[in-house]
């Protein structure tokens, strides 16, 4: 099964950064990303904008925290995670987001991304890296699965994240 998420969007307000009691740092924000098209009877432009939910450990955080800030343009790579809790009201609620694996910064420092191009980019899952573009093989190659590291997330109760 493959659960996978590819964005490339702006962040429409300032990253929510903290660090847990274990010291492990997560980062949240809030993704846009557009698609236009033209309607065909009216010939009108139009515009959809959808916002992502997008949750970010470790060292992707400390990366976020140092580089990313409202208009910063992302690349992220990730998995749709979908929670599920009752709020004080007593009602199912549910929210799904996406937990980043990987995160390339786009942009460059004129668009006010201080200190983006001098980024460190680390290759290693959990850092941020170039998006790999490879040309389409002759055979079909097998897909690998690499079991993703476990990441301490909250399971039913909201009040459980850190944000």
């Amino acid at each position: 099964m493959i659960n996978k998420v590819i964005l490339v969007g702006n962040v429409g307000l300032d990253p929510e950064v903290r660090t847990m009691e274990s010291g492990v740092k997560v980062a949240r924000l809030r993704l846009a990303t557009s698609e236009r098209y033209t309607d065909r009877q009216s010939g009108e432009r139009k515009e959809i904008t959808e916002w992502h939910t997008i949750t970010l450990w470790r060292n992707l955080a400390d990366i976020v925290d140092r580089y990313v800030h409202k208009g910063s343009q992302l690349y992220i790579e990730g998995r749709l995670r979908t929670r599920e809790w009752t709020d004080k009201d007593n009602i199912k609620r549910y929210t799904t987001e996406i937990l980043a694996d990987n995160m390339q910064l786009l942009g460059s420092r004129s668009d006010g991304q201080q200190g983006a191009a001098s980024a460190p980019q680390p290759a290693a899952q959990g850092g941020y890296q170039q998006p790999a573009y490879q040309q389409p093989a002759a055979q079909p190659a097998q897909p690998s699965y690499q079991q993703p590291a476990a990441i301490p997330t909250p399971q039913d109760d909201p009040d459980d994240l850190p944000f």
